[in-house]
């Protein structure tokens, strides 16, 4: 077998039956000592560990990725390997769980001392506000899981004309952004269950909720975890955006009515 590697561009393998280009992630390259000596060193170990040729190249490609983000000859951890493979393939459906595989990733990220920070919202009709929330609540720690109102939870809620956008959507805008790891739906009209569950390091509710008391704050703190409350942005809410909404579409149809 023969192997190239083509820096950024990953690596090209050849063998009898195999003619490939294995492409790899883009990286913030900060020094590019070692990178050939960690490739060749990964697909020493993974060959003679018996992996086939193209998952060898492949681990070799993310080791040499992980080794360039270093100062000089560096080491690289199976721990950095692992986080750098479920990083590559979480992507946006990656980020959905139900709580049994919630639970155990989290359990994961637990054994690699991340913190846990949860938040939990109906996010209908998101917007700025929503957004700079999630990257506060970001900013609080390591791994973002934000709980999600299912449909029902919503309309126990907020009433029969809610959500806007079903649970579906919602979920999957929330999971294109960067700030969010993983979400998941709750049926419940609050999140106390889930917040037992989950257990979460530090639990983020709006500054709106000083006053009304914020949900399993009594849980989180009782294992010594924190309650943290966020600054709004002033104006920006889903029900003002709704309402703005539903004021143009009436003009509209004011409009449409005069001019026939």
């Amino acid at each position: 077998a023969v192997v190239i590697t083509l820096d950024k561009e990953g690596a090209y393998l050849k063998t009898d039956d195999i003619s490939e280009h294995i492409a790899t992630s883009p990286r913030n390259v900060y020094d590019v000592t070692g990178a050939g000596d960690m490739v060749l060193a990964t697909l020493a170990i993974t060959l003679a560990s018996g992996c086939d040729h193209v998952t060898a190249v492949q681990l070799a490609n993310i080791t040499g990725g992980i080794e360039v983000g270093k100062f000089g000859v560096a080491t690289v951890s199976i721990e950095e390997i692992i986080n750098e493979i479920i990083s590559r393939n979480k992507g946006t459906g990656g980020k959905l769980r139900d709580i049994e595989s919630l639970l155990h990733e989290l359990a994961w990220q637990r054994t690699q001392k991340n913190t846990i920070v949860f938040t939990n919202g109906c996010f209908d009709v998101l917007h700025r506000g929503h957004t700079e929330f999630l990257k506060f609540c970001k900013s609080q720690g390591d791994i973002l899981v934000v709980g999600l109102n299912s449909d029902s939870s919503v309309r126990g809620i907020k009433g029969p004309e809610r959500p806007i956008n079903n649970e579906k959507d919602r979920s999957a805008v929330l999971a294109a952004l960067e700030a969010v790891d993983y979400v998941t739906l709750f049926e419940e009209p609050d999140p106390l269950n889930l917040i037992k569950a989950v257990k979460p390091n530090i639990l983020v509710k709006g500054q709106d909720w000083a006053d009304k008391g914020v949900v399993g704050a009594d849980v989180v703190e009782s294992y010594g975890g924190r309650v943290v409350l966020a600054p709004l942005v002033e104006g920006k809410s889903s029900t003002l955006v709704i309402e703005k909404i539903k004021t143009l579409a009436t003009k509209i149809t004011h409009m449409k009515k005069k001019g026939n």
